[in-house]
């Protein structure tokens, strides 16, 4: 039915509200949020973009000054917490829309457990939890982001390892009350000195891609381990992670397409470590001029550190995961079967 000009306008949804905000931000700024975005967030939003209807400059002005509204309550609670929050946009805005934009803020609050120590600096957060108990790590690594879990996952004992590890990858299976039972009493010794901002995590992805940052000594060990302690959780692990032995398992093509973004020095040294089958399925991928320079510069290096070869391998390994990031390749991982269609 059509909608007469004296009509009032259906109010528009979150989806059409997130629309409006990155066609009035223009193509720049709103490529760039969508770098930040989840797969499926980026599907609605673009879908809502390519069905909106136009909007009025009155819509448009409301969308941004409700944005600014909310990111104005997140810094409040960032800088004192909700209460805090509360009285500042209360003053400011009417007890009305202030209460409007913490209870839309407070669902995601009460979902994001230990939210005040994403930005913790890691060494400053090791040197305050290598004396907890793993559980109590694990929880805190499981609710940091990958690079920084795996700095601090990297630098603690070689026997704390291993049980943080197993405990991170069981804690999407923990009681409820016992993770809001830690964080409180997490929270009272520490929600002074740490800063806020708000992440998930747990679970053996989450183990996954600490150990996938990780550097290669600590992944091996901790893997070694967990095969030995728990090869159930170690096999569903492994099915996650990718490897520089992994790279036996891709195709001509891909393995080619990789070699073209590898420094000829790190390949070098990479394959002076590598398994023969690894390195021969590498080698084969080569022109014979590229071939013939990378095995005289293995000559040429003589005997090298195991540690220094375990590096090369990870930057390596790192080239995959970023050209499967952007879509450039696809990756199997171990037990993995290919899909047919």
């Amino acid at each position: 039915m059509a909608t007469t000009s004296g009509s009032k306008r259906t109010p528009l949804t979150n989806q059409q509200k997130a629309a409006a905000l990155l066609i009035t931000l223009g193509p720049d700024l709103a490529s760039r949020i969508y770098q930040h975005l989840k797969e499926d967030v980026v599907e609605q939003v673009t879908l809502e973009i390519a069905n909106l209807r136009k909007i009025s400059p009155d819509e448009k002005d409301a969308v941004m000054v409700e944005v600014l509204n909310i990111a104005a309550a997140q810094e409040y609670i960032s800088q004192g917490g909700v209460e805090y929050a509360h009285e500042i946009l209360e003053k400011a805005l009417g007890p009305v829309k202030a209460m409007e934009i913490i209870n839309r803020l407070q669902g995601s609050l009460q979902m994001t457990p230990f939210d005040y120590i994403k930005r913790t600096d890691p060494q400053q957060l090791l040197n305050f939890i290598q004396s907890e108990h793993p559980q109590t790590i694990a929880l805190i690594l499981a609710h940091l982001p990958p690079d920084n879990a795996s700095t601090i996952l990297g630098a603690l004992p070689a026997e704390v390892q291993v049980d943080v590890a197993t405990r991170i990858a069981i804690l999407d299976r923990a009681a409820p009350d016992v993770v809001m039972e830690i964080e409180r009493v997490l929270e009272r010794r520490i929600s002074s000195v740490f800063t806020q901002e708000f992440t998930a995590a747990g679970g053996v992805r989450a183990l996954a891609e600490v150990l996938n940052r990780a550097d290669r000594s600590t992944e091996k060990a901790i893997m070694e381990k967990l095969e030995e302690t728990n090869p159930e959780l170690a096999e569903e692990v492994k099915r996650l992670m990718f490897v520089f032995d992994d790279l036996i398992n891709l195709d001509d093509r891909t393995i080619q397409q990789v070699l073209r973004e590898v420094d000829g020095k790190d390949l070098s040294l990479a394959l002076k470590g590598a398994k023969e089958e690894v390195k021969s399925h590498i080698l084969k991928n080569m022109s014979s001029r590229a071939r013939a320079m990378i095995m005289e510069d293995m000559d040429v290096m003589g005997p090298v550190r195991l540690k220094h070869s375990e590096e090369a391998q990870q930057k390596i390994v790192n080239v995959v995961r970023q050209l499967e990031e952007m879509g450039e390749i696809v990756v199997s991982r171990g037990g993995e079967e290919e899909a047919m269609i």
